[in-house]
């Protein structure tokens, strides 16, 4: 049966940094206001119907002050709260690769200026990538851990329709193949709970993640937040919403098909509080694990249960 040196069954992000760094590390979230080609028109307005004003910026500090400026607020308040000695600088709001060399270069030196930052995560569209930036987010490789972190969300063209994505399943899969080899650590976010997708739908999409040979997950419960299209859906009685024990089979279900080496980045999380409508539960982090914990358990199961 897997363990991880935590002791929990399944790959968690937090002790692999430990295991590899000697200590606890944690994120520093930063902000490069670079925006997204799916809400400037580029692509298409107003963004994913999950996505909010901010898209998805966790709002731990003021995001519009320099990059250098955010990462030592975030230091200094992890170092006061935690006595935290090494960072992950974490590029995490809209499409951090959505710009030209020469800005996406400054921003990744700022975000990484800093003996105490170990590594450096850079979350962004499948569709944001070309040879030339997997070429620079490569040569922080050297001296850092460096992670690509893609929002998929699922699999199926049909529900990335839907969600209104402006991506394919393929752009996923050819980002992907251009990332692998690189030196380069790749992460897919995938939402559970998405409209009108099954169970089986949402497996699917871990199996194709098991097969393309993803190096991390971060699984999300689908949530309502303020001013996104979905509060529309949701105000009017046109969405469902999964209850946290459904959140925790599809979950641990989906850990069950991807291998033992991948790493689970994230299974649960408060939410910016402001700003969430549906599902409440999601403001109970702890109990979400400890309910995770306790499947894995009572299932005699464990993540790559079904991995091959």
């Amino acid at each position: 049966m897997f363990t991880d040196n935590s002791g929990k069954r399944y790959r968690t992000y937090s002790q692999y940094l430990k295991d590899k760094f000697g200590e606890k590390v944690y994120k520093v979230t930063l902000n490069a206001n670079l925006g997204c080609p799916n809400r400037d028109g580029t692509k298409s307005f107003g963004g994913c119907i999950f996505c909010d004003d901010d898209g998805s910026f966790s709002k731990a500090h003021d995001g519009f002050l320099p990059i250098s400026e955010q990462l030592n607020v975030g230091i200094n308040n992890l170092e006061k709260r935690f006595h935290a000695h090494k960072f992950i600088a974490y590029l995490q709001s809209y499409s951090n690769t959505y710009a030209s060399i020469e800005k996406i270069k400054q921003i990744y030196d700022d975000a990484t200026n800093n003996e105490r930052v170990v590594g450096l995560s850079i979350g962004t569209r499948p569709d944001c990538v070309d040879e030339a930036k997997i070429e620079l987010i490569q040569s922080y490789t050297n001296d850092k851990e460096v992670w690509l972190e893609y929002g998929l969300q699922s699999i199926k063209d049909r529900t990335l329709e839907l969600i209104n994505r402006s991506h394919s399943a393929k752009d996923f899969i050819d980002a992907v193949k251009l990332t692998q080899n690189k030196g380069i650590k790749i992460s897919a976010h995938v939402i559970l709970g998405l409209p009108n997708e099954t169970k089986q739908d949402m497996m699917d999409t871990a199996k194709a993640l098991a097969d393309i040979g993803i190096d991390g997950v971060k699984i999300h419960a689908l949530c309502v937040l303020k001013n996104s299209k979905l509060e529309k859906l949701y105000s009017a009685g046109e969405l469902k919403i999964l209850e946290e024990d459904e959140y925790v089979d599809l979950a641990c279900s989906f850990m069950e098909i991807l291998p033992e080496n991948v790493i689970i980045h994230r299974l649960a999380g408060n939410g910016y509080k402001k700003s969430l409508l549906a599902p409440i539960w999601l403001g109970q982090k702890f109990k979400t694990l400890n309910k995770i914990d306790e499947w894995f358990e009572l299932n005699n199961s464990c993540q790559g249960k079904y991995s091959k």
